[in-house]
């Protein structure tokens, strides 16, 4: 009888055990690739919805030319902040190794050497891709890091024949002792694409003797270079990345130097370029307008109110006014100044925009029609990556002295309408100081 019940206990228990034995199988999904723009460099106040409606299209065109074109402070700013931000990237931009590469490139071209390094330190699979790669070895070498470049170019598993890594290992065989090899790979990279500073430097360091000439600071390879061959940094014109690198310091906002004298009112103006707005206000309080040139003293006005955010409709009528009145030679300016402080929104009387209509000696912008659209409409959507990218790629058409007035006063009024306002003040300041 026990017998019987122990095997009919057993039998109570398989049965009570068989819904478990047959659960189903659990789906297990793979985990989506992280996005790689979303790590960041720092907390730069953007949003993480940065790149929301941004074209990856536009994002391939502007990231390179960020990354080999030099700009104006106020642009050079505006990359800085967009670039460093942890946001995910446009549609299609995510799993884009080489456009991520092209982000970081251009953040260190900009001078954002310290944030670069920050997202590259977030960043794993460098040696996958030479875009990605090269934008690490670069900070490295900037960072004084140099074997670590060399590790990344060690590493790399495609591209090593592209001429950026010949000259890098060549440098890090020369760096190693290794003389026999560094010279066969020296004549290597000559033969891909001569270049004399890179031969001149180099050939001095496999000699080990004679006159390697200037230093040379175009990037982290030439700073290394030059380094390491004792030559005087100070004596040679820095790329804003090795600028950055040599000042030990991230830059900040947009600044500018331009003379501080003689007399109050050009040093008011150099205070506002150099970001002092409150030594600008103090030396505006003691000029008075009959003893100040009425144009020089509208334009000081204008500065003020724009970099303090705060442009006043009777600044601008007094522009609009000098603009409609003054002679040929000044008139462009005064017209190029009243259009800045519209496009940053200051109100205008509608007497002013009746004069300020009739406006045709104020610098014209260069940029395509389709591109200014393109500007407007990204701005009024509040697109603010967007917004960004075509600002930018504007102003890296125009070169280091910034874009023309009509394209300066069409970015500010889309970077205002989009949120960034900094960005928007930055550019109108730069603008206006180039009427002085």
């Amino acid at each position: 009888m026990s017998r019987t019940l122990t095997v009919m206990t057993l039998g109570a228990l398989l049965i009570g055990a068989a819904p478990a034995l047959a659960q189903p199988a659990v789906e297990v999904t793979p985990l989506a690739a992280p996005d790689a723009f979303a790590n960041g460099a720092r907390d730069t106040g953007l949003p993480p919805e940065l790149w929301r409606g941004a074209s990856v299209e536009t994002a391939r065109t502007v990231l390179p030319l960020l990354a080999a074109r030099p700009l104006s402070p106020a642009a050079a700013a505006l990359a800085r902040r967009v670039l460093a931000t942890g946001a995910n990237g446009p549609e299609g931009a995510g799993q884009d190794r080489e456009l991520a590469g092209a982000r970081i490139a251009a953040l260190i071209a900009q001078g954002g050497i310290k944030d670069a390094g920050a997202i590259l330190s977030r960043t794993s699979g460098l040696e996958s891709n030479p875009v990605m790669a090269q934008a690490g070895a670069e900070a490295a070498l900037l960072a004084g890091q140099d074997e670590r470049a060399c590790d990344i170019a060690e590493g790399l598993a495609s591209g090593r024949e592209e001429i950026y890594w010949l000259r890098l290992r060549t440098y890090c065989q020369a760096r190693d002792g290794q003389t026999g090899a560094a010279r066969l790979t020296f004549d290597l990279a000559q033969g891909v694409a001569r270049d004399a500073i890179f031969g001149r430097l180099m050939g001095a360091k496999l000699a080990g003797a004679g006159d390697p000439g200037a230093a040379s600071l175009r990037g982290g390879l030439d700073y290394a270079l030059s380094r390491s061959l004792g030559l005087d940094l100070a004596a040679a014109t820095p790329a804003p990345a090795v600028a950055a690198a040599l000042a030990a310091g991230e830059p900040g906002p947009a600044s500018w130097s331009i003379e501080a004298g003689p007399g109050p009112l050009k040093a008011a103006m150099a205070a506002v370029a150099a970001g002092d707005l409150a030594g600008a206000q103090s030396l505006r309080a003691g000029l008075t307008a009959d003893a100040t040139p009425v144009n020089e003293l509208a334009l000081l006005d204008a500065l003020i109110a724009a970099a303090s955010g705060k442009p006043d409709g009777p600044t601008l009528d007094r522009l609009v006014e000098r603009g409609a009145v003054e002679g040929a030679k000044t008139r462009g300016k005064m017209q190029n100044a009243a259009i800045l402080l519209a496009a940053l929104g200051a109100p205008m009387t509608p007497q002013a925009r009746g004069e300020f209509a009739r406006f045709v000696g104020a610098e014209a912008g260069k940029a395509s029609v389709a591109r200014g659209l393109a500007l407007d409409l990204a701005g009024e959507a509040k697109l603010i990556g967007e917004t960004a990218l075509l600002a930018l790629w504007i102003s890296a058409e125009a070169g280091p002295a910034g874009p023309a007035t009509g394209d300066r006063a069409r970015i500010v009024r889309a970077l205002r309408l989009a949120g960034l306002d900094v960005e928007a003040r930055a550019f109108a300041v730069e603008g206006l100081l180039a009427q002085r």
